[in-house]
């Protein structure tokens, strides 16, 4: 999975093919869908879209210029916890009622909302399927019904895996700082970044990854089975998913995770205090790091290098248009979401918070292309991550009740790591607790 020469111009030949296909679907071709003409400023009638995310999608600084534009177009954004945003959205449907105009959907829990795809507008019915050619094929797919028939969501941006490191920290463990080099020494194997961390462990005394649970979702998503925990007949399957726990196990025997709950203020504060080197990074995870420490401070003492294995995918997520609108406000709604997919926004939200575009025909723009981060020492990070996206053969399958056997799953490594299971019983308590979070 490494962002070679040669692996990179096969990423640009792919991207360069898709962007004929943005091309001719600005201009109108290659679909025979109607597009309504826009109201004039007369005609408009005034509409508020209230959007409902998390963290950082990279619009926010973008709504002033669609307002500007719109001027009919009032645009309130409510930004959340990340669960709390899919249980309001969830009781927002099952009340009929206290939908936001735009609901973000991650990709663990899209599954779940397009099984009750009748409460979202359908976007094919606003002409989104000029858009699929663009796409990602398994991140369009993550969206649509099985018949492809209804797509409640197109996609915000992609999660593909890297290692993001701090420079200082491995130089002063006398260990490679070299991305390039660090991606060879690690290989293709989880075993030698582990063995890399009890190098870094020995030489320093301290924690070399945030936390075991944080290397258990990239790990799973290589195993090739091409679902998390439940198959896609929603059985539950503990067996298929042992290697990734089983690695991410190893890096709690090996000593090398700090155990610091992701999220957390301690974690937050890791970053800068050095409570640990290195973290599995999707795309999106750029932007979080530099929303926590100073960039006077830290600015090239981060980097980003590969990760072992056959690449992954951590997030991403979908804009959809919940059904309670009315007909107009759902239009504006989704003018407002095809907007923020156009090139020039996908591009701006690359560059200033690091969502890597789902519209694999955006690869070869130079804007993401020849994309270079200061922040982490130069990386050329448009080249490393559209690279990692494109090895992604295909999307992870999340079951309606994955969301209630992962944090069981994780909770059991935390306990692992606190000292109140042992490793030997580790395996059998996460069955249980498994078990116990699909049944409930």
């Amino acid at each position: 999975m490494k962002w070679t020469r040669t692996k990179t111009a096969s990423a640009l030949a792919l991207g360069t093919a898709s962007a004929l296909l943005l091309s001719a679907c600005q201009s109108g071709g290659g679909t025979d869908t109607p597009t309504s003409a826009a109201p004039t400023e007369t005609e408009a009638t005034p509409v508020t879209l209230t959007v409902a995310y998390w963290g950082n999608f990279g619009f926010e600084d973008l709504v002033a210029d669609y307002e500007a534009a719109n001027p009919h177009v009032t645009i309130e954004l409510n930004s959340g916890d990340f669960a709390a945003q899919h249980d309001a959205l969830q009781q927002a449907i099952i009340a009929g009622s206290g939908a936001p105009t735009v609901a973000a959907i991650d990709e663990s829990y899209i599954t779940g909302f397009v099984a009750q795809s009748d409460a979202f507008v359908n976007l094919l019915d606003l002409g989104a399927s000029k858009y699929e050619a663009n796409y990602l094929p398994w991140k369009w797919a993550q969206a649509a019904n099985a018949d492809g028939s209804v797509v409640i969501g197109l996609g915000s941006d992609v999660g593909g895996l890297a290692l993001c490191y701090r420079r200082d920290l491995f130089e002063d463990a006398g260990l490679p700082t070299d991305r390039e080099e660090l991606a060879g020494l690690i290989g293709e194997s989880w075993d030698d970044f582990i063995e890399l961390g009890k190098q870094y462990k020995a030489a320093t005394g301290k924690a070399f990854v945030d936390n075991a649970t944080n290397i258990l979702a990239p790990a799973q998503t290589q195993l090739g089975t091409g679902y998390a925990w439940f198959n896609r007949n929603n059985e539950l399957d503990m067996e298929a998913n042992k290697p990734a726990f089983d690695t991410a196990l190893a890096v709690i025997e090996a000593g090398i995770s700090a155990n610091i709950a992701p999220w957390s203020p301690e974690w937050n504060t890791g970053f800068a205090n050095g409570d640990f080197a290195v973290l599995a990074c999707p795309a999106w995870m750029m932007g979080y790091i530099q929303g926590q420490i100073s960039a006077d401070t830290f600015a090239g003492q981060w980097d980003i290098t590969d990760i072992p294995g056959p690449g992954g995918n951590w997030g991403g997520s979908f804009y959809t248009i919940p059904k309670q609108g009315d007909e107009n406000t759902q239009r504006e709604a989704y003018k407002f979401i095809e907007w923020l997919i156009q090139p020039e926004q996908q591009i701006a939200i690359f560059q200033n918070v690091g969502n890597l575009p789902s519209q694999s025909a955006l690869y070869s723009d130079p804007g993401i292309q020849d994309f270079t981060s200061d922040f982490f020492n130069g990386a050329p990070v448009g080249q490393i991550f559209t690279k990692t996206a494109l090895d992604i053969p295909a999307a992870i399958y999340y079951a309606p009740k994955n969301g209630n056997v992962r944090p069981a799953v994780e909770n059991v490594l935390n306990d692992v790591q606190s000292g109140n299971v042992a490793i030997a019983d580790a395996w059998a308590t996460a069955v249980a607790a498994a078990e116990a979070a699909a049944a409930s």
